[in-house]
Formats: C-alpha cells, structure tokens, sequence
C-alpha cells in the first residue's frame, strides 16, 4: 500500500484554526447534541469555515462511532459518527481527527458536523 502524502498548509492552501468567539449549540431536532463556549473556528482554503467542538461539550449518548474513516493530507485521518436519531441522515453525519497533523493539532479531541444534517445557533 502506498504512503499516503501530507501535506504542509500555505499560501496555495491556507488553514488556520482559532477560538470561536460565540456560545454553539448544535441540535438535532429538538435535541441538544452539544452546548460550548470553547468551540474552533477551522478555516481552509476556499470551504466554508467548520466550527470544531469539543469532545467534552458533547451529549455522547446521542452519538454511535462508525467504521468509516476518511483521508484529508492536511489534517489527517478522519473517523466518523452517526447521529441514529437522524435516522439515514444520520449516518456518518460527524467527524473527528484523533490524531490530527501538527498544523491542525488543536482540533484534536473536537468533532465537527456536517451543517447540512445539524442546526447551529450561536449567542
């Protein structure tokens, strides 16, 4: 199996992560799936900014890991999990870097959402 390439982010593919200034609840439905003061604002290259919460102001009961993973040379392997209360939609609907590369190591121990899947609302 080939090595899978990384790579350093830069002027042709800036990212940078920093706090987010603003209280995040994230729900599904009716249901509150994380409530921070603590989240990450990620920023990369031209994709929309993606807030990364963090593990600990998640509801973990409303959350099932998944054996899907994704490959990103930027940031990592990504590992997935499914919100079942979504129902299909759900599926593989969050994502998380474990072990992050060194240019996004602040996203480890965050999640993130699809925001298609999930409602923000900040104050």
């Amino acid at each position: 199996m080939a090595e899978k390439k990384v790579l350093t982010p830069g002027p042709a593919h800036p990212i940078t992560v920093e706090p987010h200034p603003e209280r995040v609840v994230v729900r599904a439905g009716d249901t509150v799936l994380a409530d921070t003061r603590n989240a990450l604002a990620l920023r990369e290259s031209t994709y929309p900014v993606a807030l990364y919460i963090p593990r600990a102001d998640l509801r973990l009961e409303h959350f099932e890991r998944t054996g899907h993973q994704t490959y990103c040379p930027y940031k990592g392997e990504a590992s997935y999990f499914s919100l079942p209360a979504l129902g299909e939609r759900g599926e593989n609907a969050v994502w998380t870097y474990e072990s992050p590369y060194p240019a996004v190591g602040q996203i480890k121990e965050h999640v993130a959402f699809y925001p298609d899947r999930v409602t923000f609302s900040e104050s």
